[in-house]
């Protein structure tokens, strides 16, 4: 095919991508690029020539950095008189990974990802894969637009449509419990061990690190030590899909 003609055809797929996410997101992206990289599943990603992956999980780090903060602020100002504690928890059931696949697949994501089908099974892409480029999708926002932009799209676009935290307020999710019940049917040793941590500010932090059968599976941190070990039990509950 002459090279014009493929340059037509990048440029046909380029207004078809930017369309979609125009109708999904309510707003014209700037920097496509970004966006397509949120949802480019590890499965495809090449190496770049400073030793670096053209996948989503850089934009997944800083996205998972953002959404926190918008939320962190959200409850603290919604629950003026809650602990510490329950500001936590009630940040876990909103970021969580099942619930992060949930509306990633109410938007129509899943029409976006680009991924190797033969590399990527249909269980991995149900439990991780919507979640990662939901959180890869802030990170492009944030970079994008900025700080501001990404919290108001936050809280009018995923929060105030999507969902409800009073009423999740009163549902219970307790990932310890759900990992020491999953490993009890399946006859497997769990334990909860607590790993050193560095000088400073970082030496005041619970490292607690979730152990099955002698195998990592998930760590958290927090000031609190209970709440680290519930941290730890969510990454291990999205490790082990349960």
């Amino acid at each position: 095919m002459p090279l014009f003609d493929l340059y037509k055809l990048y440029l046909s797929a380029d207004k078809v991508f930017i369309k979609k996410l125009r109708n999904i997101l309510g707003f014209v992206p700037g920097n496509t690029t970004l966006y397509k990289m949120a949802f480019r599943h590890r499965s495809v990603a090449k190496v770049l020539k400073n030793g670096s992956r053209s996948s989503n999980e850089r934009l997944e780090f800083l996205g998972d950095a953002i959404l926190g903060s918008v939320i962190a602020e959200l409850l603290f100002k919604s629950y003026p008189y809650k602990e510490e504690g329950f500001l936590t928890e009630m940040r876990s059931k909103i970021v969580n990974r099942v619930n992060l696949n949930q509306l990633a697949r109410k938007m129509g994501f899943d029409q976006l990802i680009v991924f190797d089908q033969k590399a990527v099974n249909v269980q991995t892409k149900h439990h991780s894969m919507l979640g990662d480029a939901f959180e890869a999708l802030i990170g492009a926002i944030y970079l994008d637009k900025g700080y501001n932009f990404t919290k108001d799209f936050l809280l009018k676009r995923i929060v105030k449509p999507y969902i409800d935290i009073h009423t999740l307020e009163l549902t219970e999710t307790n990932f310890k419990s759900k990992l020491i019940e999953w490993c009890q049917r399946h006859g497997k040793d769990i334990m909860f061990d607590m790993i050193e941590n560095g000088e400073g500010e970082s030496a005041k932090l619970f490292t607690i690190q979730a152990v099955i059968e002698g195998e990592p599976y998930g760590v958290g941190r927090d000031y609190n030590k209970k709440n680290a070990e519930k941290l730890a039990a969510e990454k291990a509950c999205e490790a082990l899909s349960i």
